[in-house]
């Protein structure tokens, strides 16, 4: 499965943003399904994920601000992301695992076998 994440640009603090991850090849249905970011510097961080069957995964202190949600139809995984900050500056992937990993293998990039090329959010302050 191809994965393409959309959505990202320049946003001033405290603004909302919605990025969009679209598959192309084989359903996405089957698939766990997550965003991660990595800002310069750092390494990939897990930000939110979405099971196959629609449960939505991750720290308590991201899922204040960041929601996920898929639509298998339109193969599409979605991140709301609101009250963005400057620290939220970073490239955003979308990423797609079996839907056979564990909870603790999903909270890492270890959990996903396909990946987009990533979309960047630049937070202003």
């Amino acid at each position: 499965v191809q994965l393409q994440a959309s959505g990202g640009g320049l946003v001033q603090a405290g603004d909302s943003l919605r990025l969009s991850c679209t598959a192309s090849g084989r359903a996405i249905s089957t698939y766990n399904m997550a965003w991660f970011r990595q800002a310069p510097g750092k390494e990939r961080e897990f930000i939110r994920g979405i099971r196959w069957s629609g449960n939505t995964y991750g720290a308590d202190s991201m899922k204040g601000r960041f929601t996920i949600s898929r639509d298998n139809a339109e193969k599409t995984v979605s991140l709301q992301m609101n009250s963005l900050k400057p620290e939220d500056t970073a490239v955003y992937y979308c990423a797609a695992g079996s839907k056979s990993k564990i909870l603790s293998t999903l909270l890492g990039s270890g959990g996903y076998h396909y990946w987009g090329p990533g979309t960047l959010v630049t937070v202003s302050s």
